[in-house]
């Protein structure tokens, strides 16, 4: 089969994939290593540059992470079958909505499933993520997201990685929602109060509290004003 100039896969493209099958042979997860860009020039003889290039799109969606002074390792992201597109136009408050929209469609449904499902190892998580909401914007990286560990509890390994892959897809917009809902004690007594009803088994307020905080975030948005085209 031959292939138009359009349709021909680019180098950084045919590299992105070669990458991805070296994480996979190796049978790599995440936080595991992968052969610096030196080593990757000298194996594809190419230079490291291009490699780079082929890496920093790999970076954009999550599938490899840079970490200064150490080395590339396998992301977050590298199981997911949806990833973020580096390449996407610049967010506008619509697109903010957009993505509080749809998290009001998933979120509250699985805060009742997970009120039902819930272990014990979950409570543990959702404790350690409550936290978070103190985090001021801006500020250091946290290791656990309060509504990813809510859609784990709901024990379906798919829901997690929806949410997840939702919230890295649309980062920058989930970057300008905790700007916006800037009330860091109110974000984290809300998640308190949705804690407490997964920890009682109560569905039905598990899912009314995680409704009502969506919403909240969304009336703090609309009444807004920021810089279009970020």
């Amino acid at each position: 089969m031959t292939y138009s100039t359009a349709e021909t896969p680019s180098l950084s493209d045919r590299l992105t994939e070669a990458i991805l099958g070296i994480i996979r042979d190796q049978d790599l997860g995440p936080g595991d290593a992968i052969p610096s860009a030196r080593e990757l020039a000298k194996r594809f003889e190419l230079t490291t540059p291009t490699i780079r290039e082929a890496l920093r799109k790999l970076e954009a969606t999550g599938a490899v992470e840079f970490r200064h002074g150490s080395g590339t390792y396998v992301g977050p992201t590298i199981n997911n079958v949806v990833l973020a597109n580096p390449h996407r136009p610049p967010i506008t408050k619509e697109s903010v909505l957009q993505l509080i929209g749809a998290r009001l469609v998933i979120e509250p449904a699985v805060a009742r499933q997970s009120a039902l499902a819930r272990g014990a190892e979950n409570l543990e998580r959702l404790e350690a993520a409550v936290t978070n909401a103190l985090v001021p914007p801006g500020g250091p990286a946290f290791a656990l997201n309060f509504h990813v560990e809510l859609a784990a509890a709901s024990g379906n390994p798919l829901l997690e990685e929806v949410l997840a892959s939702l919230l890295k897809v649309r980062l920058r917009e989930q970057q300008q929602i905790r700007q916006l809902y800037d009330n860091r004690n109110r974000d984290h007594e809300e998640h308190r109060a949705i804690l407490d009803a997964v920890r009682a088994q109560d569905a039905a307020e598990a899912e009314r509290l995680t409704r009502e905080h969506l919403d909240n975030i969304r009336a703090a948005v609309q009444s807004a004003t920021f810089p279009e085209g970020l």
